[in-house]
């Protein structure tokens, strides 16, 4: 437990995280949304510094990012808790730790020099602050990513992207790559579903690319909630007037937590999603977990395929220093850790 950043005295004992758009004012011996910043005699304090109950080795394709090192291990981690509270989280267990479990923090402890020596000795060429929401423990990544920085690893953020400007700025100064959650384009949906709000994750989206940080982006199609033609069309819009450059991913929902009850998307929807998004301008669109379907990059120019793969597996790389072997068109992303598109 350590004194946490990004947050303001606010006077009567009382503190504001800065953390993410919530904009918790907690008083003393309270806690925020996310259920692991606590305020102690009007200090905030992180719960979950060092406190890792997750970590494990994974393909970077896992996260998903397929422009960023092919094929290459990442060291993934996280705390509990988060700032949303979805009703279809896989990771649940974790996620909504603090709130279901009465204020209870789970976690081994572990310092930034543990978890970057497990990375290296795995060989891992990034560290994912994944599974949970990173935002919520961005103390601890950012210690440990700095420190990842300094001996030669990289750093990539999978994150709903439900984050404050400062937050965003921090990570952008250390991350290789992100992967943000867009859930859709309604923001009714994300503040009576998820407990969101739809612009900050935008913003924050607009905002790394304006850093020049690589971003892909994920959206879960969930039937009956953000899977109509008009709201895929409206999402991919929204994200081809960032940039059409930044790979979609439309995955496949199935059902898990509270929503049981919804069955999994149809795959005719993810492949109208990819054709929406094609014919909105994206230069690259992948389908979720389907392994077999829609996982190739393909040339934007010439259509011919780049990278190919199958699950969380590369079957064939075919870039030429980030080109494609057909017409010579630059395909975007980081093909060499520490050098961008």
């Amino acid at each position: 437990m350590v004194e946490a950043g990004f947050y303001d005295r606010v006077g009567g004992g009382r503190v504001r995280c800065r953390l993410c758009p919530h904009g918790c004012v907690i008083k003393d011996g309270d806690r925020g949304r996310c259920g692991v910043r606590e305020n102690q005699g009007g200090t905030l304090h992180s719960l979950v510094y060092g406190r890792v109950v997750a970590r494990d080795v994974d393909p970077i394709e896992k996260k998903p990012l397929y422009h960023l090192r092919p094929a290459s291990l990442a060291y993934s981690i996280a705390t509990v808790g988060c700032n949303l509270t979805c009703p279809n989280c896989q990771n649940h267990t974790i996620s909504q730790y603090p709130r279901e479990a009465g204020g209870e923090i789970a976690g081994d402890e572990v310092t930034p020099w543990d978890i970057v020596d497990a990375a290296k000795a795995a060989g891992c060429e990034t560290i994912a602050y994944t599974y949970t929401e990173p935002t919520v423990f961005l103390e601890f990544a950012l210690d440990v990513a700095r420190l990842a920085r300094e001996r030669g690893v990289g750093n990539v953020f999978v994150s709903n992207g439900f984050m404050t400007r400062e937050a965003v700025d921090a990570v952008a100064q250390l991350a290789d790559g992100v992967n943000i959650d867009l859930k859709g384009i309604r923001n009714d949906v994300y503040r009576t579903v998820f407990g969101g709000d739809l612009r900050p994750v935008l913003h924050a989206i607009e905002r790394f690319v304006e850093h020049g940080t690589w971003v892909e982006v994920t959206t879960l199609v969930i039937p009956g909630l953000n899977d109509s033609p008009r709201d895929l069309r409206w999402t991919a819009e929204a994200i081809v007037g960032i940039s059409p450059s930044i790979p979609w991913h439309v995955s496949r929902f199935f059902p898990a937590y509270r929503m049981c009850d919804v069955p999994p998307t149809p795959l005719e929807t993810l492949r109208n999603a990819s054709r929406l998004g094609k014919a909105a301008g994206l230069r690259y669109v992948y389908l979720g977990n389907v392994p077999g379907e829609g996982e190739t990059t393909r040339c934007p120019s010439c259509d011919g395929p780049v990278i190919e793969r199958r699950g969380y597996r590369v079957l064939s790389d075919r870039l030429i220093e980030g080109r494609c072997p057909g017409c010579g068109a630059e395909i975007e992303g980081v093909w060499v850790m520490g050098a961008g598109s």
